[in-house]
């Protein structure tokens, strides 16, 4: 099924004074499922791309369907409600509250949703086993390492029950084996749970894992590279 689809989006920044194409006219379709990575030099549209499908930002032309979904004319407010209940981000900077705990983090989304006390900390139970930090359980994010903090992300990204899951250069600040190890969890969620992940990144071992790779230059998709499923 078409999860993601974008036609004609663009991009521009200072329209009305020195124009910036951030985007130009991207077409693309995501499936239900992938894995894939957007790649490309920085300036070339990666993020700006991965927060209008978020939506996060707003595209200046185009149109873009999510899960079925025009989101386009969408207000803010309903827009804001769309991002909760059908999408998961993982942020670079890991973006967790510093005054809560780890659990407190994963389930503050579901709070939000007005979902009960017990199906938010049974969730959140599962979600901290599934990413393997059951121990980090009652840990603020500073007792953390940034491996540690980016599968909080991670989990937190997944508490919502999302759609789909937006990871803008999740492994930026992560080392070799944290990298691995998070690139694992999300894999098998992919893998076992049918998580649609979409990656912006500038990390070859986020693209050596990828099974489908877009590549953007100057706000243009240049290539679209499917791979087989390891």
């Amino acid at each position: 099924m078409d999860l993601i689809v974008t036609k004609g989006i663009t991009k521009t920044y200072n329209p009305k004074k020195i124009p910036v194409h951030a985007l130009q006219g991207v077409d693309l379709t995501i499936n239900e499922g992938e894995f894939t990575a957007i790649v490309g030099p920085s300036g070339s549209g990666k993020t700006t791309l991965l927060n209008i499908i978020g939506g996060l930002d707003r595209q200046t032309e185009g149109v873009l369907s999510v899960d079925g979904v025009n989101i386009t004319d969408l207000s803010d407010n309903k827009l804001i409600d769309f991002r909760k209940n059908r999408i998961g981000f993982v942020f670079q900077s890991y973006n967790l509250i510093p005054v809560f705990t780890a659990a407190e983090n994963i389930g503050f989304i579901m709070l939000l949703q007005k979902r009960s006390k017990k199906e938010i900390d049974t969730r959140v139970d599962n979600l901290l086993e599934s990413v393997g930090i059951e121990e980090q359980k009652n840990k603020r994010p500073n007792q953390m390492s940034g491996g540690q903090q980016q599968r909080v992300a991670v989990a937190r990204a997944l508490a919502s029950k999302p759609k789909f899951v937006l990871a803008d250069e999740p492994t930026a600040n992560l080392d070799s084996k944290a990298t691995s190890d998070l690139l694992n969890i999300m894999e098998n969620l992919n893998k076992n749970e049918g998580m649609t992940f979409v990656f912006s990144t500038h990390d070859q071992r986020v693209i050596d894992r990828a099974h489908r790779v877009v590549t953007l230059e100057d706000g243009k998709v240049v290539s679209d590279v499917y791979r087989s499923k390891n």
